[in-house]
């Protein structure tokens, strides 16, 4: 992870766009792009979407992934770690004895 988070600051370096990149403004544009991958789900059944926009879905995705990785960057935050540790506090609220085959929020369980 740490190696495409420098090839990420390496191309926005590459075009003097961190100046524009400060955590508000990138947690915007991260909302904006998770909002134009849904649109892609918007009135079709799931599999009709996917059928229909698999490669925007995917370029989307990357667009979300960019502006998380560069978050994460300017906050200092190292993603492995992050994602590792909310793993660990999912598992303590979401545990498999009550959480198996369940789509209730853990307050709920």
């Amino acid at each position: 992870m740490k190696e495409l988070t420098e090839k990420v600051i390496k191309f926005r370096n590459e075009r003097n766009w961190s100046q524009f990149h400060n955590p508000k403004d990138l947690a915007i544009s991260l909302s904006l792009e998770a909002s134009e991958l849904l649109e892609n789900f918007q009135w079709k059944s799931n599999e009709e979407a996917v059928k229909e926009h698999h490669c925007d879905m995917k370029d989307e995705l990357a667009d979300v992934m960019i502006y998380s990785l560069l978050i994460a960057h300017e906050l200092g935050i190292n993603p492995e770690e992050a994602i590792l540790k909310k793993l660990e506090k999912n598992k303590a609220k979401y545990p498999i004895e009550k959480a198996y085959n369940s789509k209730k929020k853990y307050t709920e369980l």
